[in-house]
């Protein structure tokens, strides 16, 4: 269990050393089954936080993890790997969700969703160390998908189910479910049809800056995923349904992964633009927060103060189970 020092040490121990196996086969300082194995180590330490995390049986699930990673180093199948590629890149986004904490201000939201980020570039990393024969695409659908399944179901038990969303929750849920939708659907559009009129230049201002400042942020991640998991842990701190708008939050950090998957993209331009659409999202998830203050009534200093003096609803600590 990750309930103690020790414990936590270990796990981060775990991680760390994956995750310098994979750079080191990145490297050519160690063969390529080293990657493999990290990715292994490190998908085996997601699985078993995040049991612990959701109130679930870590030893079984871990133990169900490393029978799939031994597998997948024993046999060397292509299909394997990429199973395991998007299982450990479906659940590194729920794991950063859920071990975020409620944030009574908004700097506190911005540190964990930060903190989420890292998570899920960590099992990004992970996912592409499995050198997994993918079509991209395909790959994106799948992992967002999975990731958005295993996150809904989650949050359905954290925040009081649909008989518990409220007016406010149930804006949440409908407005992101329909944005995340309709961006898919625009996207999907855009590849098959072209790019006319004002999409043209938009990916041309895109093509300029991954050109002249490695990256440009990605539309999803900046305008619904990062705003949300922001809104969402500040949200949480004051009320349950916070976590339906966390749940979205995935929507930012499984294209951590889709990013580093891209061959078009070098590890720079990757890097860049994950950050970009992270910055873009803080920005516009900062705004939502503050015109969702404002609706509340909480317009001056002196106002904000005492709401945030009044936001002290309980969670449990990030390494305790929150079911």
């Amino acid at each position: 269990m990750l309930r103690g020092p020790v414990s936590v040490t270990a796990w981060c121990a775990v991680v760390l050393t994956g995750l310098l196996a994979i750079l080191a086969a990145a490297l050519d300082l160690a063969p390529e089954v080293a990657s493999t194995g990290g990715a292994v180590a490190i998908g085996v330490a997601y699985v078993w936080a995040l049991a612990v995390r959701t109130g679930g049986r870590p030893v079984v699930f871990g133990l169900l993890a490393l029978v799939i990673g031994v597998a997948v180093l024993v046999t060397d199948q292509d299909s394997l790997r990429s199973g395991a590629a998007v299982l450990i890149t479906s659940l590194s986004a729920v794991l950063g969700v859920m071990l975020t904490k409620p944030a009574v201000t908004i700097a506190r939201a911005a540190r964990e969703v930060v903190g989420a980020g890292v998570v899920a570039a960590v099992g990004a990393v992970a996912a592409v160390g499995l050198h997994p024969l993918i079509a991209l695409g395909r790959f994106e659908y799948t992992t967002l998908a999975l990731a958005l399944v295993l996150v809904i179901t989650l949050v359905y038990r954290l925040g009081a189910g649909l008989h518990g969303l409220g007016r406010r929750g149930a804006v949440i849920l409908v407005g992101g479910a329909a944005l995340l939708a309709l961006g898919l659907a625009y996207a999907e559009l855009l590849r098959l049809y072209g790019t006319p009129g004002f999409v043209g230049w938009v990916l041309d201002v895109a093509a300029w800056s991954e050109e002249h400042i490695g990256g440009f942020p990605r539309a999803m991640p900046s305008l619904l995923g990062v705003p949300m998991l922001l809104w969402g842990c500040h949200m949480r701190a004051r009320r349950r349904q916070g976590w339906w708008a966390c749940a979205f939050g995935v929507v930012g950090l499984v294209p951590v992964a889709h990013l580093l998957a891209d061959p078009r993209l070098t590890l720079v331009n990757a890097t860049l633009t994950s950050v970009y659409s992270l910055l873009a999202g803080l920005v516009i998830g900062v705004l939502v927060i503050r015109v969702d203050l404002l609706l509340g009534g909480t317009g001056g200093r002196r106002a904000a103060r005492e709401e945030e003096a009044a936001a002290l609803r309980p969670e449990a600590g990030r390494t305790q189970p929150l079911l």
